[in-house]
């Protein structure tokens, strides 16, 4: 097979993934064994860092907590606009360029010297509608080595990460991810796919925050706490110098992302060590 045909094939693969996904049906109609759940979990556990970590943004929707750690930062990529940029428009005041892109909206909802937007979505391809991480990334900060990543493209995370190479997301020293369809860890596939990309990030980073969106409840999964809808925060290894456990969620300066709906802290199940026979079925 040649290596245009196993592309096509990857991005196939990967764009039926992730509809799959997105419309939250069982991809395959095996389910995950409890102990591999809980074993992700502990991979994925957040750490404390030599970084504390501060808020950026508003105090809802749109704001994230991220290591104190910006010092030559000079470029964020942001895809996922929408209506909301305050974490965009926060950089700019510490003098950080974003570059934005977004296809389902004309113009980014902030506009200053330091804001460059682009009208395509990010994906697996290259068209009139999509562009590759990879290629937005070279076109701006091919030279640079401490970017950030602020992604929240509604379930084409899995894809757009995968694709990326390893080298591409190195170049990012701040990663901030909000991950969907978490609770198809349930499905061997979905937690294939969800494992994949995390596998690939963790070889790089430490994940140093996580924050459940209240949009969505959390699904039970043979007594496994399930947040379908949560926001990483990751750091590149190499800034790390110690690092130690959390005790407790939320942290201080969390915030809800919907106003009016009922909160919930992070289940002690993706920060503590859970004994199987103690979770309630």
């Amino acid at each position: 097979m040649n290596g245009n045909l196993k592309q096509i094939l990857k991005n196939v693969l990967l764009t039926l993934a992730n509809i799959m996904l997105s419309i939250n049906i069982r991809i395959s109609k095996t389910t995950v064994d409890r102990q591999r759940i809980l074993d992700f979990l502990a991979y994925v556990k957040p750490v404390k860092t030599n970084h504390e970590l501060i808020r950026i943004g508003c105090d809802t929707d749109g704001g994230y907590l991220v290591p104190n750690d910006l010092e030559n930062v000079e470029i964020c990529f942001s895809p996922g606009v929408s209506k909301v940029a305050a974490f965009e428009a926060d950089l700019t005041k510490k003098g950080i360029k974003c570059f934005l892109a977004d296809y389902s909206v004309q113009a980014p909802p902030i506009s200053n010297s330091l804001i460059h937007f682009e009208k395509k979505y990010i994906g697996v391809k290259e068209s009139e509608v999509f562009m590759t991480l990879e290629n937005w990334v070279s076109r701006h900060g091919e030279n640079k080595s401490d970017l950030i990543l602020q992604m929240d493209i509604e379930g084409a995370e899995y894809g757009v990460l995968i694709d990326a190479s390893s080298e591409t997301l190195r170049k990012f020293r701040i990663m901030i991810i909000e991950f969907h369809y978490l609770d198809n860890l349930s499905d061997r596939i979905g937690f294939q796919l969800i494992d994949l990309a995390f596998a690939k990030i963790l070889k790089d980073f430490e994940v140093v925050h996580i924050h459940p969106n209240n949009n969505d409840k959390p699904v039970n999964y043979k007594g496994v706490l399930i947040p379908p809808l949560m926001e990483f925060t990751f750091l590149r290894k190499d800034r790390i110098s110690y690092k130690s456990d959390f005790s407790s969620f939320p942290h201080e300066l969390d915030r809800k992302n919907v106003a009016n709906y009922t909160d919930f802290a992070l289940p002690e199940c993706w920060y503590k060590h859970v004994n199987p026979t103690q979770l309630q079925l």
